[in-house]
């Protein structure tokens, strides 16, 4: 049996955490691991475009950019299933319900993120993407509608 409880593999946004087996609500997946950086360092890092910057508290930012840091690989979802917290210094991710295996391990980045690097609009989590499709058909239904009292009045 793998040690990890997950592997890293293709996601709809790139690559991502999937469970291996199942993981329990509340135990402890990854560990978010890489340097840890004054402030300072980290405002120069995300300026050049280092997207794996984890804040701890207004002194310190984790760079999760090193491909040995794993939890680096959990996707953000507006409807998450894990969640990030830190211990002093460290950060970790955890489950927040049962995690089936197969299941991609996900958590929200916060709102912060989500507005300056993802963008609201922009959000591919499978929440999103279902009611941008929803949005979509409604819309397309209205247009029918539309067409189809147009192409009646003409008629009478």
């Amino acid at each position: 049996m793998p040690r990890r409880p997950f592997r890293v593999g293709r996601a709809v946004t790139g690559l991502g955490l999937f469970a291996t087996r199942l993981i329990k609500k509340r135990s402890r997946i990854a560990e978010y691991k890489g340097p840890l950086l004054p402030t300072k360092e980290a405002e120069i890092l995300e300026r050049r475009g280092n997207k794996y910057l984890y804040e701890i508290n207004s002194r310190w930012t984790i760079d999760g950019s090193p491909r040995s840091n794993l939890a680096r690989y959990a996707n953000h979802s507006c409807n998450p299933n894990a969640e990030a917290y830190d211990v002093g210094h460290r950060a970790f991710i955890r489950a927040t319900r049962d995690i089936k295996p197969g299941e991609e391990i996900v958590y929200h980045y916060g709102m912060d993120y989500l507005r300056n690097v993802i963008g609201i609009s922009n959000c591919r989590c499978s929440r999103c993407r279902r009611r941008r499709a929803r949005k979509q058909r409604e819309a397309r239904l209205r247009k029918k509608r539309r067409a189809t009292r147009a192409r009646k009045r003409r008629m009478r």
